[in-house]
């Protein structure tokens, strides 16, 4: 068996963390998911968001990986901002533990996955960090789209006015 842990501290505001997970896929870091379905989102009774979502495949990838077989895999992502401010980070903590059991190399079949497992989490983080980069130039060409908006009546009525 092999244990396998990472941690990652994103710089950036609380708020946007969480919602850049939510829009993770598709992303360039990992072209293998087309989409994302949302099957079901609710907010369960002591305030926690659940969404179950289907990663959506190209059907080569599906072969490729196994995926057309029936494989269980969650991820579960926790967010709280104990401190209440804007001026908190938030931290990623992965873990996946391996086991190949019944199979000659074990071992090394185990480090194998790890070796992905990792590879993976790195794109995975790659990829958050892409999303709130997107995010951020939306946002911001969002208010400069607005603070537009808002002078240029302004600038027609004082223009009328003379």
């Amino acid at each position: 068996m092999k244990i396998w842990t990472s941690e990652h501290v994103f710089d950036h505001p609380w708020e946007i963390v969480p919602a850049a997970a939510m829009q993770k896929y598709p992303n360039p870091m990992n072209p293998s998911v087309v989409g994302v379905d949302v099957l079901d989102r609710h907010i369960d009774p002591s305030g926690k968001l659940h969404s179950h979502r289907l990663l959506r495949l190209p059907s080569i990838v599906k072969s490729l990986n196994g995926s057309a077989r029936t494989k269980h895999k969650t991820m579960e992502l926790k967010t709280t901002n104990i401190s209440f401010t804007n001026m908190t980070s938030t931290i990623l903590t992965q873990e996946a533990i391996d086991s190949v059991q019944g199979v000659s190399l074990s071992s090394y079949q185990e480090g194998l996955m790890v070796t992905k497992i990792s590879s993976n989490a790195s794109k995975g983080r790659e990829a958050m960090e892409w999303v709130i980069h997107k995010l951020h130039a939306e946002t911001e060409e969002l208010t400069a789209s607005v603070r537009g908006s808002i002078r240029t009546p302004m600038a027609a009525a004082a223009f009328v006015e003379k």
